[in-house]
């Protein structure tokens, strides 16, 4: 019989990929964000306020763009430039090590990957911070052990996300596409490749 957890996964796209996992198991329910749990979680006021400036610059990109397209393409793509810039910065400040780099399962509900450092038990409660990659973003989130599973590579731990802002969902959720949109781009061309050889 599914349980509420298979039905809930179903809700969302999953897709496959290799991420900057950090996890930290708490003792009882979280009193703090999420993002101040880990290091660097001291910038978090700092990381605010720029997201504040760039939500106000997209929305003048907007209106710029009802009169300009070419000056507001040019306007959103120094943006984004600068968010790349400032991500790297941040990034080569505090590396991940080549062990906080998982295979993990990743959805807007949850993700699972296999660890042999992990201990949780069931209904455990976590705080985990995710680097997704290209883009080096990071989100941090709660999560909530709903089932282990004992593999050749440890254990694997089914986590789903807990009290999850919208922002943070709908980051993870544009990875999620995004990640979708460039696996079919290459079965596409690797379709493509094999109808011109053949």
């Amino acid at each position: 019989m599914p349980s509420e957890h298979d039905s809930e996964r179903r809700q969302f796209y999953r897709i496959e990929d290799c991420i900057g996992l950090e996890c930290r198991q708490l003792s009882g329910e979280p009193t703090a964000p999420a993002d101040t749990l880990f290091e660097g979680g001291e910038t978090l006021p700092l990381e605010e306020e720029l997201q504040r400036h760039d939500a106000e610059i997209r929305h003048q990109i907007g209106l710029l763009s009802e009169n300009d397209r070419i000056l507001s393409q040019l306007a959103r793509a120094l943006n984004e430039k600068l968010d790349t810039v400032a991500r790297i910065m941040a990034f080569q400040k505090n590396p991940l090590q080549d062990s906080d780099w998982v295979h993990v399962t990743l959805s807007e509900g949850g993700l699972s990957f296999a660890t042999t450092q992990l201990t949780p038990t069931v209904d455990a409660r976590m705080a985990v911070r995710l680097t997704l990659m290209p883009e080096l973003s990071q989100v941090a989130a709660f999560a909530r052990v709903v089932s282990l599973e004992e593999t050749g590579e440890g254990t694997r731990l089914h986590l789903q996300f807990q009290h999850m802002e919208d922002a943070v969902r709908q980051q993870i959720a544009r990875h999620v596409l995004r990640i979708q949109a460039r696996k079919r781009q290459q079965i596409r061309q690797r379709r493509e490749t094999g109808m011109n050889s053949a």
